[in-house]
């Protein structure tokens, strides 16, 4: 079943957030600004895609077709001018049409994506999660709550924690199958 969710404000990053990941922002802009005002206000989520095309400052970037509606959880304004926010991943969608106010902030309808198809880690992905949990075991507020027995938690994560090019974790964003996600990072760890 389509759900289109109409008018999300889109937040184009040099990054790719995937769901349940934690995104640490400083947003200085006005047009970011007032967007992460009115999620906060509203409870509403906004959208990060990765930049296809342009720079996070300045002109309207071109954001990727598949981003993640994102959350945010915590905010701070140690300066006037500059808002600190943590947002959280949620569900991933796809742009069907997208416009930019004459602020300069993007907005898009939107078809939220299904959820992975999740499922147990497979035997010949166990490096997967003996890696992860030796970050847990390092940093174990950085992954919080951790959910080694979910292939899509996993693969998740460790698309955002390796240091793999942007293109190649779009690539892992856009996948609709945990297990197949996690096979790739496997195989990119030579396993």
């Amino acid at each position: 079943m389509t759900h289109l969710t109409r008018g999300v404000p889109l937040f184009p990053l040099n990054t790719v957030l995937f769901p349940g990941g934690r995104l640490p922002l400083r947003i200085f802009e006005q047009r970011y600004m007032d967007m992460a005002k009115t999620c906060l206000k509203d409870g509403s989520p906004f959208g990060v895609c990765m930049i296809v095309d342009g720079k996070e400052v300045g002109e309207p970037a071109v954001p990727a077709e598949i981003g993640t509606l994102a959350r945010i959880t915590t905010w701070d304004m140690p300066q006037l001018g500059v808002l600190q926010v943590v947002a959280v991943g949620a569900q991933r969608f796809r742009i069907l049409d997208r416009h930019v106010e004459s602020n300069g902030l993007g907005r898009a309808d939107v078809e939220l994506l299904d959820e992975d198809q999740d499922g147990a880690i497979p035997e010949h992905c166990a490096r997967c999660v003996k890696i992860l949990q030796r970050v847990i075991d390092e940093q174990p507020d950085l992954l919080e709550p951790p959910q080694l027995g979910s292939a899509a938690w996993v693969g998740s994560r460790l698309a955002e924690l390796l240091p793999l090019p942007l293109d190649a974790k779009q690539e892992l964003l856009e996948l609709t199958d945990a297990r197949t996600r996690l096979e790739r990072l496997n195989a990119l760890l030579g396993g």
